[in-house]
């Protein structure tokens, strides 16, 4: 039997638990090499968007999360995988592996609370909550939304709000074109979006009877990536690919694309004449 001396074991100890320590900080890694090599990108976000059922009608989702994130996994070459995350449990999953990276949408408090764990990176979409109705509304100020009621769509940045601070009844729908359509038809009395899509809405023709506004509360949010602070190969990946999205008209045309298809959407199922 071989005694090992003490000192020997105390360094034998030492380099067992360094490597311990290395493998672990490897293994909570998310390099582009290991998402490659898995052949999927999870990636943690505020809403998971229903998978399309055959059948159904099909609706543009709320935010442009997912467009990115999808745009992102392609560039990659590998799957997406969305998961949920809430403000409470999202460090955590982002600490643990359980996702490769964050896409939220962040006010300055948010993101000044994520950036002590995480390495922000954020992109150049930004917008604040806009409000629409009828052009002839009775609604003048904001504390006539007391009582009444405003569309939201589901897993949208506004949902909540609207209630708890004008004390207005949400009713919540499945997508912004079903928010904008119980709109036109009268079932609600007012709808909130991004203010950077919902102005392009309203330079549509048919949308010449909704333009009535009222400025509401709200710092703006930007879409955001939050990645491990030790995930430095990944932050530099997405750092280059915002400031290619910036340079060019990447924005811009998801923009476009996102207001003709929710505005086509809403014709489509628009069956009943506009409310009067």
């Amino acid at each position: 039997m071989i005694v090992m001396p003490p000192f020997s074991f105390l360094r034998f100890a030492l380099l067992l638990l360094a490597c311990a320590l290395q493998l672990s900080a490897t293994a909570a890694a998310a390099s582009l090499q290991q998402i490659r090599q898995r052949g999927q990108l999870v990636v943690g976000v505020s809403y998971v968007v229903p998978e399309y059922a055959a059948g159904a009608k099909y609706r543009t989702p709320e935010g442009f999360y997912i467009a990115a994130a999808e745009d992102l996994a392609r560039r990659l070459g590998v799957t997406l995988r969305t998961v949920k995350v809430t403000a409470q449990n999202r460090r955590q999953l982002l600490a643990q592996g359980k996702v490769d990276l964050l896409l939220l949408n962040l006010k300055q408090a948010d993101a000044d609370t994520l950036r002590a764990s995480a390495t922000l990176l954020p992109t150049s979409y930004q917008a604040r909550p806009k409000l629409i109705m009828r052009s002839d509304t009775d609604i003048k100020r904001i504390a006539q939304l007391r009582g009444r009621s405003v569309c939201v769509a589901q897993g949208g940045a506004y949902a909540g709000s609207m209630a708890a601070s004008y004390g207005a009844v949400e009713k919540v729908v499945n997508a912004p074109a079903d928010a904008l359509l119980a709109l036109r038809t009268g079932a609600c009395d007012a709808a909130v979006h991004d203010d950077a899509v919902l102005n392009g809405i309203l330079d549509l023709p048919e949308w010449k009877k909704f333009s009535a506004t009222l400025p509401l509360d709200g710092s703006p949010a930007t879409l955001t990536f939050a990645v491990r602070p030790a995930d430095t190969g990944l932050a530099a990946y997405l750092q280059q690919l915002n400031r290619g999205w910036s340079d060019s008209s990447y924005w811009v045309d998801n923009r476009k694309k996102w207001i003709n298809n929710v505005a086509f959407e809403v014709y489509l199922d628009q069956n009943v004449p506009d409310c009067h």
